[in-house]
């Protein structure tokens, strides 16, 4: 099983790579279609579109819930996609998500300024036009990163290799990839992936429902002890508050269980508030 995460600037033949990558190891390309196709089967187009390597209005980030849940259901279908086998991700920070999987390999691409100018315009860009579409595409990537994980995309530290395309070309670099991924080291490390990436889809999904429905995510801690298998602690004001989050639980695709341990408040004189 191979799981291959590609970060690229524009303009570094970054797409065209991953494709190659994918067809060599005969693992499924996610690129913004097929990631849109899986958030269409969830029903989670919208929300994934708004935060789509771009950074939601201040608006909403100030006076609304919105982006978490734009955040959470985006993380769950990359979680989802890898989970169902072999996979080369473009973008959405899924070298980020991934990072703890030992068996992902995260490739950054990257060439200078002038030399994806030039890349730009050997696809028919006028150079005024290259120069403003590479300035608004790194402005955009670069402030999503920021906004959703807190890190810094050029950080050299979140990529397994950074291929700068100045003097490489592209069979050379998907060659590089590709014999990395097939290497004894990245594949030993491969293991039983596939559950525990089902499980974080499901608890992103399950984190998304309850802040939609109305609950603060502060007051409420949702884990996915097994496939299936929800596990919610917290606190809250009432029996019916607790029962409410386990009706928002149940309706999620893939839950087979509750393990409902929020506890209900209570006041002197045996009233609750609702």
């Amino acid at each position: 099983m191979h799981i291959i995460t590609v970060t690229r600037k524009m303009g570094t033949n970054g797409t065209e790579i991953a494709k190659l990558v994918a067809n060599e190891l005969a693992a499924t390309l996610y690129d913004t279609e097929a990631i849109e196709n899986a958030a269409r089967e969830m029903g989670f187009l919208r929300d994934v579109r708004e935060v789509d390597e771009k950074v939601p209005s201040l608006f909403q980030r100030l006076f609304s819930h919105r982006p978490e849940i734009y955040l959470d259901r985006l993380n769950s279908v990359i979680y989802d996609l890898a989970s169902r086998g072999s996979a080369v991700l473009l973008g959405r920070g899924s070298h980020i998500l991934l990072r703890t999987f030992t068996c992902a390999l995260h490739i950054r691409v990257t060439a200078s300024f002038d030399k994806r100018i030039y890349g730009l315009m050997e696809k028919g860009f006028e150079r005024e036009a290259a120069i403003k579409a590479l300035h608004k595409s790194d402005r955009e990537r670069e402030a999503f990163i920021k906004f959703a994980f807190g890190a810094d995309w050029d950080e050299p530290e979140l990529y397994d290799i950074v291929l700068n395309m100045n003097n490489l070309s592209v069979p050379l670099a998907v060659d590089t990839v590709v014999h990395l991924a097939r290497s004894e080291e990245i594949q030993a490390r491969s293991g039983d992936v596939l559950k525990s990436l089902e499980m974080m889809g499901l608890a992103r999904r399950a984190e998304a429902a309850l802040i939609e429905a109305g609950f603060p995510s502060a007051s409420l801690s949702v884990s996915v002890v097994e496939p299936g298998r929800i596990r919610v602690t917290g606190a809250a004001e009432g029996e019916s508050t607790k029962e409410k989050v386990g009706d928002v639980l149940k309706r999620l695709r893939g839950v087979q269980s509750i393990n409902n341990q929020i506890k209900v408040a209570r006041y002197p004189g045996g009233t609750q508030h609702y």
